[in-house]
């Protein structure tokens, strides 16, 4: 029988932003509306210059990647936080913790025959640190490997990324393997469905799949609540 992988993204799928919209809040003068938008801005600038360096054909780690982001994201919001305050902001998204739902699925997970990894834009000592910090029980005890596109020094959703991922987990056709892809980041099921990959997007908000960036390319299946990829996949 063929070895089924589950490839779970972890940023926005496993881990919320959350921790880190409160880090930012605490040094904006507890402004919670001004923390969400910069924020969002944060997340927004971080994806757009991983897509920039691709399109460039250039690297930066994801951490640096992520400063200077949030660097953008504070100027761009008229916002200002010393270095020491960003040095906090970036501890707290090492600290970033998981969705509700990630400790029923990964028990599901644990009781099936699944082989879970994490595949991710962020270093492997940034993905580390997220699942070592993260207040879940099955985070903590189940065993997953880690796949960081840090190897290939691109970023999702280029096709260099998913051939690693194949590569590393041995998912290729020839090896016999069946690679899922979850992910609740759209340009992240587009780039593994168009690389050939089984797919399944984490639709928390249930707004349906609007990606049109190539029409006809969706997802193999749609999940709200992510322990129901298990139904799915087996």
């Amino acid at each position: 029988m063929a070895e089924v992988i589950v490839a779970f993204d972890i940023y926005g799928t496993l881990l919320s932003f959350e921790s880190a919209t409160h880090e930012l809040s605490q040094h904006l003068q507890a402004d919670a509306e001004r923390a969400r938008t910069v924020a969002q801005t944060w997340r927004r600038y971080q994806l757009e210059y991983t897509w920039r360096l691709n399109s460039m054909g250039h690297y930066l780690p994801f951490n640096e990647v992520t400063r200077n982001a949030l660097q953008h994201a504070l100027n761009d919001t008229g916002s200002f936080l010393s270095e020491p305050e960003i040095d906090s902001v970036l501890a707290a998204y090492d600290r970033l913790q998981p969705f509700p739902d990630v400790e029923d699925a990964l028990q599901k997970i644990a009781a099936t025959r699944i082989r879970p990894v994490v595949f991710s834009n962020g270093t492997v000592e940034m993905v580390r640190a997220g699942l070592r910090h993260a207040a879940s029980p099955a985070l903590q005890q189940i065993e997953m490997e880690i796949v960081s596109v840090h190897a290939v020094q691109q970023y999702k959703p280029a096709p260099a990324t998913y051939r690693h991922l194949q590569a590393q987990v041995g998912g290729s056709a020839a090896a016999g393997g069946i690679i899922w892809l979850v992910s609740a980041n759209p340009f992240d099921i587009a780039g593994a469905t168009r690389a050939g990959l089984k797919t399944i997007w984490v639709d928390r908000d249930q707004a349906g799949w609007t990606d049109r960036a190539l029409p006809g390319v969706e997802p193999t299946a749609c999940i709200s609540q992510l322990g129901d990829c298990v139904d799915i996949i087996l």
